[in-house]
């Protein structure tokens, strides 16, 4: 029996950002520009779409002088599938406000 469960809100802004257009190769830091995720949230993400077969990834050919390749990324027919039957979620929801840090009022 195979488990499915709903995409996370920050999962759900990746697929819809790389569902806008479906054919293009797309890298992780131009990505995380776009939908205003870290590192840190958003390579895991990709690795996740990649292991269940949703994300096609390869490497970048031939980049230029002085920069390393990039690893590029792009939704399979079941990743667009998947993106279609998905509902976009707000911005609000897609990343949680940061934690607020309580001050110390007269401690010292």
């Amino acid at each position: 029996m195979t488990r499915t469960r709903r995409p996370s809100p920050q999962t759900t802004t990746v697929l819809h950002a790389l569902a806008a257009q479906p054919a293009t190769w797309r890298y992780g830091y131009g990505l995380g520009l776009e939908v205003g995720l870290r590192a840190g949230t958003l390579y895991p993400i990709l690795m996740r779409l990649c292991d269940r077969g949703l994300l096609e990834a390869v490497w970048e050919d031939g980049p230029p002088p002085g920069r390393p390749p990039r690893h590029l990324y792009r939704l399979t027919g079941d990743g667009l599938q998947l993106a279609a039957a998905t509902p976009a979620t707000a911005p609000a929801e897609a990343a949680p406000a940061p934690a607020r840090r309580a001050r110390l009022r007269g401690a010292w």
